[in-house]
């Protein structure tokens, strides 16, 4: 059995990691894209645990047995499998100790050559703790501000494709940080620990020191910005300020909350939290607008009379490197990679 630890892992080329903990501690959070292969499932390890505490550690490994038995076949056929595709696997546990180590074992007894991760899952989510909370003073943050609805997202992902790093939070986070956030995102959101997992990969593999990323609140929906990442969000050198077009900002709202007839009910769901900010008076109108297809009526009041009066204090409170008008999508594009090319040292042809 050969251990590997855990930035050794991180850095091998053409690998998988095999994630053998149940399925509850996988959806928790997880290395990477690992494959779970659980061991035990949540109801099995949860019966061995309470036999462990009540009877006993050798009563709790025959019982492991019969849980395991079964399962031997398929983890050994999908293992072989992978070991076709990937040069290295490294498996698994949550501290490294007897799961992973059975599985191992099993897998080298008929030839499978395989790593076992020191540490389990606990040394990965000790080193992303660790990383986020350093990893600053090596990387840059070009911050993209705006009102609701330049586009801001857009640009990020847009950019994204092009080879240009960037953290797309509210995209990690599913809610785009207001009310509404939830409306468009078909999964649940991710778990704290499963959120920073995913911030610590982008920015571990990211090419550059210059990483693209929005301007958010420190709270997105049901997850939090590890301190030191917003922190340097807020003191980055780097503040870019994206304008856009009332007309614009409308029609890409509009795109992205009104597509479908479960998402008005959402909305109408919404703008009824508002009664007490805005007055009954005032949500009367906006609710009847959505409900006689107004939809460009209401996300123009929407913004004029609530969001940005809401949110320009917060773009007032910097000062901007650059100012860039996105309502010609593909020339704000282009001038954002520009000022990225520039930051790397880039040269501009």
């Amino acid at each position: 059995m050969k251990e590997i630890k855990i930035e050794e892992a991180l850095n091998l080329e053409n690998s998988i990691f095999i994630d053998v903990r149940t399925q509850k501690e996988y959806k928790e959070d997880h290395i990477l894209n690992a494959i779970n292969i659980p061991l035990f499932y949540d109801e099995e390890h949860s019966d061995v645990g309470t036999i462990y505490k009540t009877k006993g550690k050798e009563e709790a490994i025959k019982k492991g047995f019969d849980y395991v038995s079964y399962k031997l076949k398929d983890i050994y056929t999908n293992v072989l499998e992978l070991s076709k595709k990937y040069d290295s696997i490294v498996i698994y546990c949550a501290r490294g100790g007897m799961r992973s180590g059975s599985v191992i074992n099993l897998l080298s007894s008929v030839g499978i050559k395989v790593y076992k991760l020191e540490g389990g899952y606990k040394s990965y989510r000790n080193y992303v703790l660790n990383y986020l909370e350093n990893i600053m003073d090596t990387k840059h943050f070009i911050v993209i501000h705006g009102l609701t609805g330049v586009g801001k997202t857009d640009l990020i992902n847009e950019l994204t494709t092009l080879d240009v790093d960037g953290i797309d939070l509210e995209g990690i986070a599913k809610n785009s940080g207001s009310t509404f956030g939830f409306i468009g995102f078909d999964e649940k959101p991710p778990s704290q620990k499963r959120f920073e997992s995913e911030i610590f990969e982008k920015l571990f593999f990211s090419k550059s020191d210059y990483i693209l990323i929005e301007s958010e609140s420190k709270r997105i929906g049901t997850v939090s910005i590890p301190n030191k990442i917003y922190d340097n969000i807020i003191n980055s050198k780097y503040h870019l300020l994206i304008e856009s077009s009332i007309e614009n900002r409308v029609s890409r709202l509009c795109n992205d909350y009104i597509t479908n007839k479960e998402n008005k009910e959402k909305l109408k769901e919404c703008i009824n939290k508002f009664r007490k900010r805005l007055g009954n008076e005032k949500v009367d109108e906006y609710i009847l607008l959505l409900e006689d297809n107004e939809y460009e009526i209401l996300v123009e009041k929407y913004l004029l009379e609530y969001y940005d009066p809401l949110y320009m204090h917060s773009v007032n409170k910097y000062v901007y490197n650059e100012v860039i008008n996105f309502d010609n999508q593909k020339e704000g594009i282009n001038k954002v990679l520009e000022i990225h090319k520039k930051l790397k040292g880039d040269k501009i042809c």
